[in-house]
């Protein structure tokens, strides 16, 4: 989904962003600038991020968890600006994991993640990686939902004392994930981008995963867009889908519903129909890479009563097709253009 991150995303479907959202929970201010989020599960943070007290976790005081299935897990913060250094700054890359699977995730991804000293990211992210990976780092850090500015700026400290540090998220870290809050942290520390020798790894998009399992949807002009108002607000979104849907791109929407945001679909969905016919196709990919993965393709029309199911959720992407989209052999098309300069 992330692209999931503030996806989630992601979604953000398995390669979906994370969103703040996809859960109904209650947020605070935290010390550092990212927010806490406390829960049944959840303890308060000291750092901005929730620490969870599940059966593999133990309290932390900084908001990483401790713990978890595969290795254990440190909640040590570094607590770092640039003033306080004297020797070299580490290296900091944002990694994009893909869908889910870790057979998805390219091999720059696997590459990079080995040679890590310590990897920062969400919890459910974490718990993607492969286990040759977990088991090489020397460190592991992560953070529940909500935690995304206060673990972010936890691997730029850690980057900063000298370590060599990974965050990941699903998808692409430049899709509604953290490569471009990872630059802003450390541009408000006072360092750069070469100070740290930032770089990000590129991973599979939501859209484009989702796409693959759906047949052709998205081979002509494509827009994104994620209905998560946490960060954008909700007339900005209304106003993007008119623009898309009655200019005819194929559209990928990321985030499309939780319980806290039921009207923002709703409104999705009114806005999709009030500019495309009710038959247009539409390909709904959920947990995308993952164990509860489902696809199917549906007509515009029979989207709005789907917000209800376990369909549609945050782990969904839901790709809509524009007037020329059809469905063939269970697959949906759509045109480039071939089909007007060659005859085939």
């Amino acid at each position: 989904m992330s692209d999931s991150d503030t996806t989630t995303e992601s979604n953000c479907g398995g390669a979906t962003t994370e969103s703040t959202e996809s859960t109904d929970t209650t947020n605070s201010e935290s010390n550092c600038g990212g927010t806490k989020t406390e829960t049944e599960t959840d303890t308060t943070s000291n750092c901005g991020a929730s620490s969870s007290t599940t059966d593999d976790d133990s309290a932390s005081k900084c908001g990483g968890s401790s713990g978890g299935s595969k290795k254990e897990q440190t909640a040590e913060k570094v607590e770092a600006t640039i003033e306080d250094f004297d020797g070299e700054p580490g290296q900091l890359v944002a990694v994009g994991l893909g869908p889910g699977r870790a057979s998805e995730m390219t091999t720059l991804a696997k590459d990079t993640l080995r040679e890590a000293d310590h990897i920062v990211g969400y919890t459910t992210y974490i718990e993607l990686l492969p286990d040759d990976v977990v088991e090489g780092a020397e460190d592991i850090y992560s953070t529940p939902m909500c935690g995304e500015v206060s673990r972010t700026e936890e691997a730029v400290d850690r980057a900063l004392a000298g370590n060599d540090v990974a965050i990941v998220g699903s998808g692409d870290p430049n899709v509604y994930a953290l490569a471009g809050l990872a630059l802003e942290i450390l541009e408000s520390k006072g360092a750069t981008a070469s100070m740290v020798d930032f770089d990000v790894v590129a991973g599979v998009p939501a859209a484009q995963s989702c796409a693959a399992r759906l047949g052709a949807p998205l081979v002509n002009d494509t827009v994104t867009i994620s209905l998560s108002d946490h960060l954008t607000s909700m007339p900005t979104i209304e106003s993007r889908l008119h623009a898309a849907a009655k200019e005819g791109f194929t559209i990928a929407i990321y985030n499309p519903w939780s319980r806290k945001r039921r009207s923002n679909y709703e409104k999705c969905c009114e806005i999709l129909l009030e500019h495309r016919a009710p038959d247009t196709p539409v390909g709904i990919v959920h947990g995308a890479g993952r164990d509860d993965e489902e696809v199917e393709i549906v007509e515009l029309g029979d989207l709005p009563d789907l917000g209800e199911t376990d369909l549609v959720d945050m782990t969904t992407t839901l790709l809509v097709g524009n007037e020329e989209t059809y469905v063939w052999d269970d697959r949906m098309v759509t045109p480039r253009g071939y089909e007007q300069k060659y005859e085939y």
